[in-house]
């Protein structure tokens, strides 16, 4: 990251954004929003990729909660109704009035709330394994999208989403979980995708009856090679820095504020819906996400997206670091089109 310029914005409510910046800055804005447990650094091979171009202008922050951005310890501060609006000024205050937002994980969750509320900020959007209509409108509308082929109710009522529910009903307990076992759990999260293991089922719909991540014994985890998982050493002491520093409760807390998700989703322009270029990578081995395996996930967002297009990729859910090529390859077709 050190061929990019860093900097800071303090928002209105005195909460701070850390973020890099590269490319052109006369090119078409590019602004890359990462999930959980990522950092601005996950986005490395894309950001590299379309600084070399003088079309586009990349900026990458670190959310709320992690690498060098604040992260306070209250869980309302890491609802969409404060998020968004801090995104809104983030942008008015680099001097961008629209541009491409491209979200992974969570920060779908944020960019799709963003796109509903404020899709004058948007040239367009893509979403990297989360679908638009989908974790931002709440739990209970998640659990209306489960595989019943593959979680019947009889057996699990939260299916592939239990682990959010889990962290609903056991906040502290799951920050304390991860936050214990740092080193070994960063490793784990990021081992690369197995297409063997496709249409099982996700070993998420299973923490809460298993006493919680990891069958709740994340001391016995084996301390996997770097080589089996999709980091590289500088990515990995990134991740391990920014969780040393903040903890896990900011990661965690974006998934504590499901009902007042719901609230905010109610005030939404057009009813949500997308008239923007939209673009929706699937990684297809993700378990948890891909409507590969759990097809109502998708239908909303192909009813909601008025100009869709959608890729596949083989690969598991961190798919910007497990297959970039194919990830820039991907964004950079769909980009020619605008």
């Amino acid at each position: 990251m050190d061929s990019f310029t860093a900097g800071d914005i303090t928002h209105q409510n005195g909460e701070v954004t850390h973020y890099y910046e590269g490319g052109s800055a006369d090119g078409t804005p590019l602004i890359f929003i990462h999930g959980w447990p990522d950092i601005a650094e996950s986005w490395k091979h894309q950001l590299a990729h379309f600084a070399a171009s003088s079309k586009y202008r990349v900026i990458a922050p670190d959310m709320r909660g992690y690498g060098d951005s604040t992260a306070p310890q209250k869980k309302e501060s890491y609802r969409l109704e404060v998020l968004v609006p801090e995104l809104v000024e983030f942008a008015s205050k680099l001097g961008i009035t629209k541009a491409v937002w491209i979200g992974h994980d969570w920060g779908c969750g944020v960019t799709n709330a963003l796109a509903a509320h404020y899709p004058e900020l948007f040239v367009a959007m893509a979403n990297l394994c989360v679908p638009y209509r989908s974790v931002e409108l709440g739990l209970e509308y998640l659990k209306s999208t489960i595989n019943r082929d593959l979680y019947p109710e009889s057996e699990t009522e939260w299916g592939n989403w239990e682990y959010m529910r889990y962290y609903e009903v056991k906040p502290e307990e799951s920050v304390k979980a991860f936050d214990g076992h740092l080193d070994v759990i960063t490793k784990i999260l990021y081992v690369k995708g197995d297409g063997s293991k496709w249409g099982q089922p996700s070993p998420t719909s299973r923490i809460l009856r298993d006493g919680g991540w990891f069958g709740g014994h994340p001391e016995n985890l084996p301390d996997i090679p770097l080589s089996y998982t999709s980091l590289d050493e500088h990515l990995y002491e990134s991740l391990l820095k920014s969780k040393k520093k903040h903890g896990f409760f900011g990661a965690n807390a974006y998934y504590f504020n499901h009902e007042a998700n719901v609230e905010y989703a109610k005030s939404e322009k057009n009813g949500g819906v997308l008239e923007l270029p939209f673009l929706y990578i699937d990684a297809k081995y993700d378990a948890v996400c891909s409507p590969s395996v759990q097809p109502k996930l998708a239908e909303r967002m192909k009813r909601d997206v008025k100009n869709l297009t959608y890729e596949t990729i083989e690969s598991s859910h961190w798919v910007q670091l497990e297959k970039p090529k194919e990830v820039n390859e991907a964004l950079e077709k769909w980009l020619a089109t605008l």
